[in-house]
């Protein structure tokens, strides 16, 4: 059974940090430890603050030196890091159940909180960011619940950081002793008293007996929706990933579209644009990753997101074994800063003729000062490159490839230049046969009973479909 999680939460009464904090030191039941890495104990700060902390706190800590660090919770490669924030909760909670569950066990709700942070110091940094997460008992003697996010800190100077995260960190706790049956503003409650702009949460994991119910893909696919982050990533497995571990310093491919159903024209695309890509001299020799990416726009139906057919998707997606990135980057130039984050290496964006053609659509780019030309500026960075799917031409039945591809007659010449640069490149040794199949003519068929349809999809992905009857009401 999977939770719904409402978007809504526009009457949702949201109380000051201040008022969070003093709530749990009041609260008879919960008690815990606070364990913090970099920024300063920003989060036990406000326990401590607001008065009657001793009611709440048996114990704070940081230990910021490597070596004591490695003495308390092992030895990790990465100390800002999802293996370290996993190591200071097991350590925390178990080391507490082990004072303090004979004394006072049978009327405490335990709870361990951590954190791990690289915020902004003396010398520059580009990218402030942590682990952040609380394991609880949602009843005295119950076993633990736990949550465990990733936070970017967009804030410039180390004071504003500082505080994002202490208030970020009382709200996740507060969200775990009090709001963890709450379906509704699950999400958006992280960010309660942030002003737009200062944190971002790109991953959410959520395990343990009081959450048996919920899908940690639906809860970080409100993450996109409510704008706490502009994408997330879900492995083959359907595993919820940060983008950092899968991306870092590697060459990346990326197909985008709907996959509403992946058809066989799809991963004929895909598999044309990896041959060339692990060709290129920038490439040759390392391994790459591939993404499939589905954004808002393409999951919406009439302008609702209907979370069904959205896990439909992704599990047909992980049953060919793809990781799964969901975005709000609409712009193509918005998905290749987003990419530059993790990477220098070259990236690649698999793309159909329709879609080029509407990136040489003008009206896109109203937004920019530089309109289209600010928009390809952005774009072609850091050996990005486009591989353009040829498509037949139903009504003349000519081939329409990136070569011969019209575009407006005074964006001629800007289209020649990134076609002789190899900006833009056309795919090879594709398969004809498949470039009449569409994802619409799938549905079609299936609406229509026409058991045709099999024969256009891959067939992990019918066996799945049939399976589950999945599109059956499209």
């Amino acid at each position: 059974m999977q939770s719904n999680l409402p978007v809504s939460d526009a009457h949702r009464h949201i109380p000051g940090t201040n008022e969070k904090a003093l709530r749990i030191n009041i609260d008879q039941l919960a008690y815990g430890t606070f364990a913090e890495i970099g920024a300063g104990q920003e989060v036990a700060r406000w326990f401590f603050r607001v008065g009657g902390a001793s009611g709440t706190i048996a114990k704070s800590m940081s230990a910021y030196d490597m070596t004591v660090s490695d003495a308390i919770y092992g030895s990790c490669e990465r100390y800002v890091s999802r293996k370290r924030l996993e190591s200071m909760l097991d350590h925390e909670f178990t080391l507490l159940l082990e004072r303090l569950a004979s004394k006072r066990g049978d009327k405490s709700k335990f709870f361990a909180f951590a954190d791990t942070v690289a915020a902004q110091g003396f010398t520059k940094r580009d990218d402030c960011h942590g682990w952040m997460g609380v394991r609880f008992q949602t009843q005295p003697q119950s076993e633990p619940s736990e949550i465990i996010i990733h936070v970017r800190l967009l804030d410039k100077d180390n004071l504003a950081q500082q505080e994002a995260l202490g208030i970020i960190g009382v709200n996740l706790l507060y969200r775990a002793i009090y709001l963890h049956e709450h379906r509704e503003s699950f999400v958006a409650s992280l960010i309660d008293n942030l002003t737009e702009g200062r944190v971002e949460v790109d991953m959410i994991k959520l395990s343990g007996p009081a959450f048996k119910l919920v899908d940690n893909r639906l809860v970080t696919l409100q993450l996109v929706q409510h704008g706490l982050t502009s994408a997330a990533m879900f492995n083959h497995d359907g595993n919820v990933v940060q983008a950092a571990d899968v991306l870092h310093n590697k060459p990346i491919l990326v197909e985008r579209g709907s996959f509403r159903p992946i058809t066989k024209v799809t991963i004929d695309m895909l598999n044309c644009a990896q041959t060339q890509f692990l060709q290129e001299p920038q490439v040759k020799g390392e391994p790459a990753v591939v993404l499939l990416e589905m954004t808002l726009k393409n999951l919406l139906d009439h302008g609702q997101l209907d979370q069904t057919d959205f896990l439909d998707r992704v599990d047909l997606l992980a049953s060919l074994g793809k990781t799964v990135l969901i975005s709000n980057y609409a712009e193509h130039h918005r998905l290749a800063a987003y990419l530059r984050r993790y990477t220098k290496k070259m990236t690649g964006i698999v793309l159909g003729i329709p879609t080029l053609r509407e990136i040489f659509d003008e009206k896109y780019y109203n937004d920019l000062d530089g309109g289209i030309l600010e928009s390809f500026g952005r774009l072609f960075k850091n050996h990005l490159k486009l591989y353009i799917y040829p498509q037949l031409d139903t009504g003349n039945e000519t081939l329409i490839t990136a070569d011969n591809l019209s575009v407006a007659p005074h964006l001629r010449h800007l289209y020649k230049h990134l076609l002789e640069n190899h900006f833009i490149e056309g795919l090879n040794n594709y398969d004809a046969a498949l470039m009449p199949i569409t994802s619409a003519d799938v549905l079609a068929k299936i609406r229509d009973l026409d058991e045709s349809w099999q024969d256009m999809v891959p067939t992990e992905v019918a066996e799945m479909m049939k399976k589950r009857r999945l599109f059956c009401s499209t």
